[in-house]
């Protein structure tokens, strides 16, 4: 084994270890509403599920140079987010979603997606996603980075509405493979489901 020490390393090496070894990450796309009304959109790879009573999810979304990413600041802002499940059919859109706009343009109307409105909250999702979990923000926790400066934005979002494709369901269950969800790798790359096995838990 090859003994590493994070804190003798720079923030981009530790990124490289931390991206190649965490494999693969499921994909939250997040749509939020500046307040001025702007609907943004962003893909994010740290997101996973922190409990399931009450539902709660989490985003962290990281900071560049200590500043709030636009997604952070709005659902900070108005309480309010849609986490959708990236799959095979809108990740080519989402990818475009990841440009670098300024606030006050729509990265929805850049990559051509369809915004719909949520049935709980103000922030619309986008129509070509299988599952869109309407959210409240639960809580929002500044971590890492430097004293004073935070490395990002942890979002702990509380799931009020799921809005999921009927062909998905079957018996309360979701069909894995007609979600057919893609992951993110390290680098450029992305995985699909693959290979899926059964193993029962030791009684």
């Amino acid at each position: 084994m090859i003994s590493i020490d994070p804190s003798a390393q720079g923030d981009r090496d530790n990124y490289k270890l931390l991206i190649g070894s965490v494999v693969p990450r499921p994909i939250a796309f997040v749509t939020t509403l500046s307040e001025q009304g702007v609907l943004n959109g962003a893909p994010f790879s740290y997101f996973s599920i922190v409990s399931s009573n009450p539902p709660l999810l989490s985003v962290a979304v990281q900071r560049k140079n200590g500043v709030m990413k636009d997604t952070a600041r709005n659902a900070s802002a108005t309480g309010e987010l849609v986490i959708h499940i990236v799959d095979e059919t809108n990740v080519g859109a989402i990818n475009e979603t990841a440009a670098n706009l300024p606030p006050d343009e729509s990265e929805i109307t850049a990559a051509g997606l369809t915004p719909v409105d949520s049935e709980t909250i103000k922030v619309p999702g986008i129509a070509e996603s299988k599952i869109r979990m309407e959210c409240v923000l639960e809580q929002a926790i500044e971590l890492g980075g430097t004293s004073g400066t935070p490395g990002c934005d942890l979002l702990i979002a509380r799931v009020v509405r799921f809005q999921i494709s009927e062909e998905l369901l079957e018996n309360g269950r979701i069909d894995a493979h007609k979600l057919a969800p893609v992951s993110r790798m390290a680098g450029n790359y992305y995985a699909t489901l693959g290979r899926m096995f059964e193993m029962e838990r030791p009684h």
